[in-house]
């Protein structure tokens, strides 16, 4: 399961990007790069003592 889960990842992470990069103006660029923080904090919170996207805490 957790195989499937790193592929599905990186599919949509890779699809994410191609969006990114075909979408033009800049505020439609920061909703997806807020979205992609959200679900990343989103899953981390639901594994425990895995790091943040934001580094280690102090």
């Amino acid at each position: 399961m957790e195989d499937e889960n790193i592929a599905l990842n990186s599919v949509l992470g890779l699809e994410l990007n191609r969006v990114f990069f075909a979408v033009r103006e800049t505020a439609n660029k920061q909703k997806i790069i807020e979205f992609a923080r959200e679900v990343l904090q989103s899953e981390r919170a639901e594994r425990p003592g895995s790091a943040s996207p934001e580094g280690p805490t102090r």
